[in-house]
């Protein structure tokens, strides 16, 4: 078997429509995360796999190099090879998977689960849009919604929000991405967040490296604590106790190394996999054969308004059916891939295709009548140790353009660096 032909189709699917307003309105990039990339493998046999990149987040994209690589080879050759890129080496597994007739958890190890947990999943915004996302999670079946705390918004009473609207057990895991700053701040807000019961796991709360940080908020703290595999060092965690469990990503042969260094120290872990229905698919197959993969997965695909996908996944008491038809075990709606292809003459000579970047002034409002306006990368900022790490009361303010100049004097600072001042009601 070898592999004849490899497609790459760049989609843009639409998120829902309040993902739509969150993403855009966040300090973040994620609106991108919408721009997905497939690959199609075609081979001698007859078969075809699919796997998909999301292309401004992955942790590997396909090239043209990947491509030359694998062309005219067999599959089984090179999928183990994370440099390949994500779409691609999921592609492969599909493929060889459906040449062998096995679904793709029998190429990855031994099966230990039927259904995997999954998350729901939001970047930061309002209370109230995190309240009505975490109504949406629980109406379509997920038990667990993982979620951003920034410096700007007052992350008590989001939680509080949150916790209003949904069942007692439901939970809700944090991840501040380190803007808790040091141990003192972080264990001031997290013991307000661990009267709430749904709030149930820390990840990164403070910078992963610092190690004695970390292991006071361990010990002060009933939450498990979070981190991101590999940093600070795996034997000097397991030496430390730094964490609890850890977020596990990139490609197979990195997931399964992690993942039984995971189980080798008995710590749980999320596979933190992004994509739509192709990927959320394999990061079941990937959970289901990784003993520890016991926390939610994140995957994002809440985020889109279409799962790629004839059949669109199912999730039922916050987990998904592992499929069991051979290879990945689920079929494309190349009529959806169709309607949501990117024209080639939006791409330019380099495969890419970006939104154009939202022009918004988005201002941190303080209770003492503070202020902070934004236009970059916020979270950059304050992780070094600008504005404040947590303020009750704190709150995101938009100024959208307006075609005024005092918008655009404003907006050209804060994109150079975010501009302090004084709040004025506009």
């Amino acid at each position: 078997m070898k592999v004849v032909d490899i497609e790459r189709i760049l989609v843009d699917v639409p998120f829902t429509p309040r993902q739509q307003q969150i993403t855009t309105q966040s300090v973040s990039t994620v609106y991108n995360w919408s721009i997905l990339e497939l690959c199609k493998v075609t081979t001698d046999t007859g078969h075809i796999g699919w796997g998909e990149t999301v292309i401004h987040y992955t942790y590997g994209r396909v090239t043209d190099q990947s491509v030359e690589r694998v062309l005219g080879k067999s599959p089984a050759e090179l999928m183990n090879e994370d440099s390949l890129g994500a779409g691609l080496q999921l592609a492969l597994f599909d493929v060889v998977g459906k040449i062998l007739e096995v679904p793709v958890y029998e190429l990855i190890g031994t099966k230990v689960r039927d259904a995997t947990p999954i998350s729901w999943w939001s970047i930061d915004s309002s209370p109230e849009n995190w309240a009505a996302e975490a109504k949406d999670a629980v109406e379509n079946g997920y038990t667990s919604f993982k979620n951003k705390p920034r410096p700007w918004w007052d992350i008590v009473t989001q939680v509080d929000a949150i916790s209003k609207v949904v069942p007692p057990d439901f939970k809700l895991d944090l991840d501040p991405n380190s803007s808790f700053r040091d141990s003192a701040t972080a264990i001031s807000t997290m013991k307000k967040l661990v009267k709430y019961n749904n709030v149930a796991i820390f990840e990164s709360p403070i910078p992963q490296g610092d190690v004695p940080g970390n292991k006071h908020i361990r010990e002060a703290i009933d939450r498990p604590i979070a981190m991101h595999f590999g940093s600070p060092p795996y034997l000097v965690n397991i030496r430390e106790g730094v964490c609890d469990g850890y977020v596990i990503g990139g490609g197979k042969s990195t997931v399964v190394r992690q993942g039984a260094l995971s189980a080798e120290a008995d710590l749980p872990f999320w596979l933190q996999i992004v994509g739509n229905g192709l990927t959320t698919t394999w990061a079941s197959h990937l959970g289901a054969a990784l003993t520890h993969a016991t926390w939610p997965a994140i995957t994002c695909l809440n985020l889109y308004s279409h799962h790629l996908l004839k059949q669109p996944i199912q999730v039922v008491d916050g987990c998904q059916q592992v499929p069991n038809a051979p290879g990945l075990g689920v079929e494309v709606d190349e009529d959806a891939i169709e309607k949501y292809r990117v024209p080639q003459e939006k791409i330019d000579a380099d495969g890419r295709y970006i939104h154009p970047k939202p022009e918004i002034i988005k201002t941190v409002v303080y209770p003492d009548g503070n202020c902070i306006h934004m236009a970059g990368d916020g979270l950059s900022y304050f992780n070094a140790g600008n504005g404040q790490a947590q303020v009750e009361g704190a709150r995101l303010e938009l100024w959208f353009k307006d075609g005024s100049q005092e918008w655009a004097n404003l907006y050209e600072q804060a994109e150079k660096k975010p501009v302090h001042a004084q709040w004025q009601e506009r």
